[in-house]
């Protein structure tokens, strides 16, 4: 039975780099406020990096278009190569490593049996149940990735195809294709990060969240990172002054759409999807694609390929946070904007009469000179 390897700490890696403790304690504080955690979590991460070895993750690629580690490597804040370089040691990824064929495939063997219970299993792509669909190394991808999870730490599902089957698994779904969640062997805990694809950030600050505690982050219902699928897109959104006013852009290129009003009707997805894009943006924070002038497709959500046609507005929204319907809002709205215009004419034409009246003025009595 093989046995786990011991391993040199994350500060003693960096210490052998030539980092100094200054250095050391800069990198901390920037994980730390990266990590959206307060100042005083500082010591929590440093003890954590000079206790803890980096993390070994494998990243297996499945039924995808490699969204997820193209979204990875542009990661901002924390930096991909700080991620990389300083908390976890990435053991093996199609995309990205230099080895191929049978060495790649017997370093995963080799990861497994030095590290079992101790090596993420990153995975995007869905896997089919097509015979002959996608193998590994001539086997059958499903057998691959039920191998290589029995042993790991935790899964995390990359992007929706690997957290919900995404587009493969749409209709008709020629490859019977599953999410990669639904071969997880029991007892392995596993993580969902979904989008097409996911946020750089979160797919990063997931992984140093795992590293600096050990553990998973807190997850919802769904088994998503809280941190980041707590909020509607609709209510983090910069337009949404506009959807509260009623006012509405009705095709890609009118005024309202030059104005920067909500896209509902144009079939924005947000008052239903749950994500971070609307805080943590995309491009190092520059820009989002409600910002950018498109509606969200809800790529996050399950079944989000079948939703379409995507500019089809929704009729009604949900009511857990936002009560309001936009067709009733803008109705009321207009109903408001009659009665205004309707209001404001009346006190026109009971002005402009007070001003024709003119009241009658009495001339004064001539004053008499000497009396």
């Amino acid at each position: 039975m093989a046995t786990a390897v011991k391993r040199k700490t994350i500060y003693e890696e960096l210490r052998e780099q030539g980092v100094t403790r200054r250095e050391f304690l800069k990198i901390a504080t920037a994980i730390t406020m990266a990590l959206g955690l307060k100042l005083k979590m500082v010591p929590t991460v440093v003890h954590a990096m000079e206790t803890r070895p980096r993390l070994p993750v494998i990243w297996m690629d499945f039924q995808s278009c490699s969204g997820p580690t193209e979204s990875f490597i542009r990661s901002y804040q924390p930096s991909m190569q700080k991620v990389l370089f300083d908390m976890i040691s990435l053991e093996y990824n199609g995309a990205l490593m230099a080895g191929s064929g049978t060495a790649a495939e017997e370093h995963i063997l080799k990861i497994m049996n030095e590290y079992p219970g101790e090596y993420i299993l990153a995975a995007e792509g869905s896997l089919p149940l097509l015979p002959g669909a996608l193998t590994i190394a001539g086997r059958p991808a499903e057998e691959t990735f039920r191998e290589v999870a029995a042993k790991a730490k935790a899964v995390v599902a990359m992007g929706s195809c690997a957290t919900w089957g995404g587009i493969p698994a749409a209709k008709p779904n020629p490859t019977l294709a599953r999410a990669v969640t639904d071969f997880v062997p029991p007892g392995v805990p596993f993580i969902r990060i979904p989008g097409c694809p996911p946020i750089g950030e979160v797919m990063t600050n997931t992984l140093a969240h795992i590293v600096i505690f050990g553990t998973l982050p807190e997850v919802d219902e769904l088994a998503r990172p809280k941190a980041y699928y707590r909020h509607r897109l609709h209510d983090k959104c910069q337009r949404r002054p506009f959807f509260d006013a009623g006012l509405y852009a009705e095709t890609f290129n009118d005024e309202g759409a030059r104005q920067g009003y909500c896209l509902y009707k144009l079939g924005c997805r947000g008052p239903t999807t749950y994500n971070a894009c609307a805080e943590l943006r995309w491009n190092g924070g520059l820009s989002w694609p409600i910002q950018s002038g498109h509606p969200c497709i809800g790529c996050a959500a399950p079944n989000f390929w079948d939703e379409a046609p995507f500019y089809a507005r929704v009729v009604q929204l949900p009511g857990a946070q936002t009560t309001i319907n936009p067709e009733r809002v803008g109705a009321v709205m207009a109903g408001a904007l009659a009665a205004g215009i309707a209001v404001h004419a009346a006190a026109t034409v009971i002005a402009k009469g007070r001003i024709a009246k003119k009241p009658d003025v009495k001339a004064p009595k001539d004053i008499e000179i000497g009396q």
